[in-house]
């Protein structure tokens, strides 16, 4: 999950949270909302903690060239 999907998540849960008043038979919308919130925070935050991680351009390109200037 990226940031942009939490950020969706946790928007869509504030929606359902705050703003809709209609009820639904057997759910509760603001239990659902406040989950949808959780979990965008969630994803968001673990995202943002890994993102060196999934970053194709935050691997060891330096340590790349001097094994290539060893080997040769």
């Amino acid at each position: 999950m990226g940031i942009a999907v939490g950020l969706f998540l946790f928007a869509a849960g504030a929606i359902l949270r705050y703003a809709v008043s209609t009820h639904v038979d057997g759910i509760n919308l603001n239990v659902v909302g406040v989950i949808l919130m959780i979990v965008g925070v969630v994803g968001a935050l673990a995202s943002a903690a890994f993102w060196s991680s999934f970053s194709p351009y935050a691997r060891n390109h330096g340590s790349a060239a001097v094994r290539d200037r060893d080997v040769v």
